[in-house]
């Protein structure tokens, strides 16, 4: 049954049964149509500046019973859907499946290329292009002081994220030649004042002077396929879309949001703000709904897109605590983050393993669904990074096309650092047990961390409709059971696992 409000799950607790006969949930239910959404935008200094300063949406209570993630099925995991899919923890994907991610048969195909946009100003020029098959990409490249970086975060991050379960769009590494541009029709393009005017071939080159080039005189660069759908603005990290009467869970209660700060850390991805995403109006049999998608991942790993990331990434732009310590110990009290040493691997940018720390790592500015975490989101997150083995890794890493073998191997050295980090943090807060299965009335699972020695089990008779809970020397043969897991060396970490019959249908952990 899916879990929309905590004001109904009270409800559901003291009035009504627990569990349906369609429980767990693995997919959302079919998406009401959405008539009309509005195409709204955000002003990146605006959003900075209301989120530094503002908290916005609904927040942790600093007394009584922490509200916990909502939009999740009955297991705690959020369905298939518009905002998150369950692929690598839960259905394993092969190296080939890892390294296609979203697709790898749709690379901008043709040897001309129709130049349809541009941007020529700020620190991103690029370009948009049709290639033979009418299909619309962006291009983007590296800065000048660092060749490959931000071309191959993008399709690194892409891939992890895809595995991942977010709807990320197609990245593909491409290289060309100036020869390939051709300006189409009647292209306008907008000067430093906004101002437009007709593009012309000068103009192509005039952004190609802009970009490194190759040791063969091509270029290198991210074809982004357009996703599909009407574009109808980016998503925030708090409340709810009015126009999308399928957007019923406030984003900072949302599980998928909340675990994201551990994804986000992993990789880096400081930039993790609502202007970077992306909402598509999409059609499906015959209905209209909002898909929600992570964009511009160029800005991950140690890659700032037109610049190495900086040495304070994992830190917020301002805090008053921060700035509190600096003033009153004269800035003898360094910030975790300066204590990092960086490799001078230009491909790589700023990017290390050995000072980061998951549990103190923060994105530029605050997120609210990311204050929001708590320890079954963090789990939910960690569960999911520590499933990449070292090969995994290295092979997603490949994507990025990296082509000095020293970094490429510095960049997979570190994101087994940063995994192996975030797994002990986090599978410290609550027992770290997954993968609940049934067999000849005996309850099996994985230990993630391989360390919880003490485990015992109690089984319970539950009843559905009130709640109650009766002790049982074993697991009830009929009907509703609840077992409870604890062990002697975590005294306050719990997990209660719900069966009916040979069936698990719920699962509540505790800490």
């Amino acid at each position: 049954m899916m879990k929309l409000f905590p004001l109904l799950l009270i409800a559901i607790a003291a009035f009504g049964q627990r569990f349906y006969p369609d429980d767990p949930l693995d997919r959302e239910p079919s998406p009401r149509n959405v008539e009309k959404a509005l195409n709204r935008k955000l002003s990146d200094y605006y959003d900075l500046l209301s989120h530094q300063f503002k908290e916005l949406g609904e927040r942790q209570p600093k007394k009584g019973p922490p509200m916990r993630a909502v939009g999740v099925n009955t297991l705690g995991e959020p369905m298939d859907g518009d905002w998150y899919t369950k692929r690598h923890y839960y259905r394993r994907m092969s190296l080939d499946e890892l390294k296609r991610g979203p697709g790898a048969s749709s690379a901008p195909s043709g040897s001309q290329w129709t130049v349809v946009g541009a941007k020529a100003e700020g620190v991103t020029p690029g370009f948009t292009i049709i290639d033979e098959n009418k299909r619309r990409y962006f291009i983007k490249f590296d800065p000048l002081t660092n060749p490959e970086m931000a071309t191959a975060a993008d399709s690194i991050a892409a891939r992890f994220f895809y595995a991942l379960g977010y709807h990320v769009p197609q990245n593909y590494i491409v290289s060309f030649t100036p020869e390939q541009l051709v300006l189409g029709e009647d292209v306008q393009l907008a000067d430093a004042t906004g101002k437009k005017r007709k593009m012309t071939n000068r103009d192509i080159y005039e952004i190609l002077v802009k970009v490194p080039k190759t040791k063969n005189g091509r270029y290198r660069a991210t074809a982004s396929l357009a996703v599909e759908g009407k574009p109808v603005g980016p998503p925030r990290y708090y409340g709810t879309r009015k126009d999308d009467p399928n957007d019923t869970v406030p984003h900072e209660h949302r599980r998928e949001l909340r675990g994201f700060h551990v994804f986000a850390a992993w990789l880096a991805h400081d930039d993790s703000r609502s202007i970077n995403n992306f909402d598509a109006l999409v059609q499906d049999g015959g209905r209209q709904h909002i898909r929600h998608y992570l964009l511009d991942l160029g800005s991950t790993l140690g890659s700032g897109s037109q610049r190495a990331n900086s040495p304070r990434s994992g830190a917020y732009f301002f805090n008053w605590k921060s700035a509190a310590t600096q003033l009153f110990t004269l800035g003898l009290a360094p910030p975790y983050w300066a204590r990092a040493e960086y490799r001078d691997y230009p491909a790589i940018g700023l990017f290390e393993g050995d000072a980061f720390d998951p549990e103190r790592w923060v994105p530029e500015y605050p997120n609210p669904a990311f204050q929001n975490r708590l320890p079954d989101d963090e789990f939910w997150g960690a569960k999911q990074v520590m499933a990449f083995t070292d090969e995994e890794i290295r092979a997603l890493v490949s994507t990025g096309e990296i082509s000095d073998p020293e970094a490429a191997a510095f960049l997979v050295q570190c994101l087994i650092k940063r995994r192996d980090k975030i797994g002990k943090a986090y599978f410290a807060k609550v027992l770290p047990f997954d993968r609940f299965r049934l067999q000849d009335g005996t309850l099996g699972w994985d230990d993630l961390s391989g360390s919880v020695r003490d485990a015992r089990v109690s089984w319970f008779a539950f009843n559905n409709q009130t709640g109650e809970r009766t002790p049982a020397a074993t697991m009830p043969a009929g009907g509703y059971g609840a077992a409870e897991i604890s062990a002697a060396s975590r005294p306050r970490q719990t997990i209660v696992v719900y069966t009916e019959g040979q069936r698990i249908v719920g699962i509540d952990r505790n800490w």
